[in-house]
């Protein structure tokens, strides 16, 4: 590894609600250089500790124990709990659950498997289900978004496998944080574009922002979904398995033309090497890239090209409940969540700072 670990003592814990691996270690200029130069640690003023993140790479560096996760877990739990698992996964398919939903859900239910050994999980109590779920939180520091992904895994194995109904109608769920979607300035979306030199990237790019897409739906746009007579594009399936109507921009259907004509795509408009839809990460390198060069520091994916979609129609006056279906929202809830981030008329509001020198 380049350095001597018995120099540095490793401990898990939280920053910023954040998991990291605190390391303690004499205060010397030698053990700081090797440090920096094999893991760039940050140091925590409140804290006065160097700490990096906790993920499974760093902890078999400092020798502490690397949880089990994902694809790892199933080929260790006992036969009695692999026919659980195969019940859940038999119900999930019958009710035609999304594969992203399907392997999520086997996952977050593999972990409590795994750490029930021989004892059948039919067998459990909300008591201890509830245990089980403080255990999640306490020792395991998963945040708010992971425990509702691992409780509702839980709820449809219980409620809707077992038949239990209302189940975990006692375990409360933690309260999810309340975050702003992130957005670009129509200025930094101009300077995105400019920026992406690949006839194929800026395409993508445009595509996304200029019908407030998301990833999954550009990459799964077929050339016959486009009507570009009409203006529309169809997105057939899309979250939610709903077919919708998105408007085509009409200053992209030249360069659609022209990226049609050079790179011939044979079924989907946006193909892999081998004629598979070209992948969402290498539309989010894509996005990466762009932002890179346009200079735009910003901490966001490329939903973020949707979410300022959004946020622009709304300050250039479009009815919410227009957006809502243009975006295939369920709840206009969820929509609603722009008239917060959009500037039109949040901006027009002075602070009364600004007039206390008007009224002497």
């Amino acid at each position: 590894m380049g350095f001597e670990s018995s120099n540095y003592r490793a401990e898990a814990g939280l920053h910023k609600d954040a998991p990291v691996i605190w390391l303690h270690f004499p205060n010397e200029a030698r053990l700081v250089s090797e440090l920096r130069a094999q893991v760039r640690p940050l140091w925590s003023t409140s804290k006065r500790c160097w700490y990096i993140a906790d993920h499974p790479a760093h902890r078999r560096l400092f020798e502490l124990p690397v949880p089990l996760i994902g694809k790892d877990v199933l080929v260790r739990i006992q036969p009695i709990n692999q026919a659980e698992l195969s019940r859940m996964e038999e119900l999930l398919t019958l009710k035609a659950y999304s594969a992203n939903t399907l392997r999520t859900y086997l996952l977050e239910f593999a972990q409590l498997l795994y750490l029930l050994g021989p004892i059948p999980a039919y067998s459990l109590t909300p008591e201890r289900l509830r245990s089980y779920c403080l255990y999640c939180i306490r020792t395991l520091h998963l945040n708010e978004n992971h425990m509702h992904s691992r409780i509702n895994a839980l709820k449809f194995y219980y409620e809707q496998v077992l038949g239990r109904e209302k189940f975990f109608f006692e375990i409360p769920r933690p309260q999810k944080p309340y975050l702003l979607p992130k957005v670009l300035s129509n200025q930094e979306i101009s300077r995105l574009f400019q920026a992406t030199e690949n006839l194929k990237h800026r395409v993508l790019l445009k595509l996304c922002y200029g019908m407030g897409l998301r990833v999954s739906e550009v990459v799964h746009l077929k050339i016959t979904d486009i009507d570009g007579a009409r203006r529309q594009v169809l997105l057939e399936a899309a979250k939610g398995k709903k077919d919708r109507y998105v408007n085509l921009p009409e200053s992209i259907l030249t360069e659609l033309r022209e990226y049609y004509q050079q790179y011939k795509p044979k079924y989907y408009l946006f193909e892999g090497q081998y004629g598979e839809p070209y992948s969402t990460r290498s539309a989010q390198s894509v996005f990466k890239q762009a932002m890179r060069r346009a200079n735009i520091n910003k901490r966001l994916g490329i939903h973020g090209l949707r979410h300022s979609y959004a946020t622009h129609l709304l300050e250039y006056g479009t009815d919410i409940s227009l957006i809502q279906k243009l975006l295939g929202h369920k709840d206009i809830r969820t929509t609603l969540t722009y008239t917060h981030v959009a500037g039109s008329s949040l901006q027009k509001v002075r602070s009364p700072l600004d007039r206390i020198n008007e009224h002497p």
